[in-house]
C-alpha cells in the first residue's frame, strides 16, 4: 500500500518512499558508503555510510495498523541490524544481534515486516554489538513515521533530526569508536550540529496564525540536549512515539536524550513579532544559558496574508496503552549503573555489577504476559545516562510513588547520581533489551535483557 505523502519541508530529506504489502515488493534500505557536504565550504564532502545514498535514511511512512516491509541490504563492511526504536513490535523484527535475530552479513540482505500498531514518530538505527556506535556516527539512521486516524491537524508538518557531528580538519569523521574517552565519558560528542543533515539554522517559511506540526528526534550519539522554543507557545502532543493530552513544556524547554522523539504543535505570531524558532539552549539540561549563547536550530519566517483562526489543539493518550497499570502487583527490580574495573573498553559499564551487551548474560528476569513491572534505575555515576527498555512503553515514576507521569517513554535519561523509576506491562513476549542509547556506553557494558513468557 503506498505511502501517504505530505509537504515535508526539510530540505532535501529525503521524500518518503512506498512501503507495500506484504504481497509485493519491499522497500529497499540499501546500506552503503557515501558522500554528503556536511562541514561548510572550503571543507571536502565527508565519506560517510548511507542508506540509499542519503543521511538521514528514506522516512518511511505507514497509516496506522498498515504493514511496514522493508529489505536491508548489507553493502558495508561490518555486520549489522536494525532497531526500530519505540515500536510496539513482534520480537523476531526488533533487530537484537543474538537475542532476536542473527546478524545481516556484509554482501547479505534480510527482509523485515511487521505491523505498525501506534500512531506516532520512530526511528530505525542499528543495534550490533559491537559496531552500532559507529554505523550510528557514520549515518546509519532514519525515520519512521505512523499517521494515526485521529492525528490533529496542522496546516504545516516539519521534521527536525538533530545530530552532531566530530570531524576532523579534513573534514572527515573523527574516530576512534569506543575510544577509552568515549567510553569512560559521556560518550562521542561532535562540535558540527545540523538538522537534516544541512547546516543550522534551517529556514522555514509560513502565513501568520499558521500551524505547525514539529516533529523532532535527536538523533546523536551521545548529546544530551535541551531544546528551547522562543517566541511561540507549543504543546507538546506526543512522546517518544506515544500520543499524550496537549501539555506545554516548563519553561518552553524540552529535556533530550540520545533517540528521544517529540510531536509539538503551535500556532505562529499574528502581530509581526520577530521570527520565531527553536534553540538549542546554552546551559543543556538545566534549562537557563548557564553563561553560554543558545544557537538557533530552526527560523520560522512569517510572510503573508494570516490564516483563518483554529480551534484548540487537542490529542489524546493512546487508548491501545492500559490507563492503569497495578503497581502493587508489579515485578519489581532495581539496576544500579556503576562503572567496573576492568582494562577491557568492551566491560566499562554494568547494571547490577555485570557488564554486559545482553544476549552474552542471564536474563534480568522473566515474567509472564500481563505481568506489571516497576524498573529503578539508580546511576552511581558521574555521568548522566540514558536508558531504553525495547518492545514497551513505560510510565515515569513520581519520586513519591503516588502516580506517573501524564506521557508514556521508551527511554528514561537518569542523572548523575539520581535515580529513576519506570512501569509498564509486560504484554509483549520475547526477549527484551534494556540498554543505554549512548550508543558508546551500550557497546561497552550497559545492557541487559528479560524474557516475557
Amino acid at each position: 500500500m503506498p505511502i501517504t505523502r505530505r509537504t515535508l519541508l526539510a530540505s532535501a530529506l529525503l521524500s518518503p518512499l512506498e512501503a507495500r504489502a506484504r504481497t509485493g515488493d519491499p522497500t529497499i534500505l540499501d546500506l552503503r558508503p557515501g558522500k554528503l557536504q556536511l562541514g561548510p565550504p572550503p571543507l571536502p564532502q565527508t565519506e560517510l555510510w548511507t542508506i540509499n545514498g542519503q543521511v538521514p535514511g528514506p522516512v518511511l511512512r505507514v497509516k496506522q495498523g498498515e504493514e511496514v516491509f522493508v529489505r536491508l541490504i548489507n553493502n558495508l563492511r561490518q555486520p549489522t541490524a536494525l532497531h526500530w526504536q519505540g515500536v510496539r513490535l513482534a520480537n523476531g523484527m526488533d533487530g537484537v544481534i543474538g537475542l532476536t535475530q542473527a546478524p545481516v552479513e556484509p554482501g547479505r540482505h534480510m527482509d523485515i515486516g511487521f505491523t505498525a500498531p501506534d500512531p506516532g514518530i520512530y526511528w530505525y538505527r542499528p543495534s550490533a554489538f559491537p559496531n552500532a556506535a559507529e554505523q550510528k556516527a557514520r549515518g546509519i539512521y532514519g525515520l519512521l513515521i505512523v499517521d494515526g486516524r485521529a492525528d490533529p491537524p496542522a496546516d504545516l508538518e516539519v521534521l527536525a533530526v538533530i545530530d552532531d557531528w566530530r570531524l576532523d580538519e579534513e573534514g572527515r569523521i573523527r574516530g576512534p569508536f569506543l575510544g577509552a574517552g568515549d567510553v569512560n565519558g559521556a560518550g562521542g560528542i561532535g562540535a558540527l550540529i545540523t538538522v537534516n543533515s544541512q547546516p543550522t539554522p534551517q529556514t522555514f517559511t509560513a502565513r501568520p496564525g499558521a500551524r505547525i506540526r514539529l516533529r523532532i528526534l535527536n538523533a546523536c550519539s551521545a548529546r544530551l540536549m535541551s531544546l528551547g522554543f522562543e517566541g511561540l507557545r507549543p504543546l507538546v502532543v506526543g512522546v517518544d512515539g506515544q500520543s499524550c493530552e496537549p501539555f506545554e513544556p516548563a519553561r518552553m524547554t524540552l529535556p533530550s536524550g540520545p533517540g528521544s522523539r517529540f510531536d509539538v504543535l503551535f500556532d505562529l505570531p499574528r502581530d509581526g513579532a520577530p521570527q520565531p524558532g527553536l534553540n538549542l539552549r546554552g546551559g543543556g539540561l538545566r534549562g537557563d544559558s548557564g553563561g553560554q549563547p543558545d544557537s538557533r536550530l530552526i527560523t520560522f519566517k512569517i510572510g503573508g496574508e494570516p490564516l483563518p483562526q483554529r480551534g484548540p489543539i487537542l490529542s489524546q493518550q493512546n487508548p491501545a496503552l492500559p490507563p492503569i497499570i497495578k503497581l502493587q502487583a508489579a515485578k519489581r527490580l532495581d539496576l544500579t549503573i556503576e562503572r567496573s574495573q576492568s582494562p577491557d573498553p568492551r566491560q566499562t559499564w554494568t547494571l547490577n555489577g555485570v557488564a554486559s551487551h545482553g544476549p552474552d548474560a542471564p536474563p534480568l528476569f522473566t515474567v509472564k504476559p500481563g505481568q506489571p513491572v516497576t524498573l529503578g534505575f539508580i546511576n552511581k555515576t558521574g555521568i548522566a545516562q540514558t536508558i531504553h527498555v525495547h518492545g514497551h512503553a513505560l510510565r515515569v515514576l513520581h519520586l513519591l510513588d503516588d502516580g506517573w507521569e501524564p506521557y508514556w517513554r521508551d527511554s528514561v535519561i537518569v542523572a548523575p547520581g539520581g535515580t529513576v523509576r519506570v512501569a509498564f506491562l509486560a504484554d509483549n513476549p520475547g526477549k527484551w533489551l534494556i540498554e543505554s542509547t549512548i550508543l558508546d556506553h551500550a557497546m561497552s557494558g550497559l545492557a541487559a535483557w528479560f524474557a516475557v513468557g
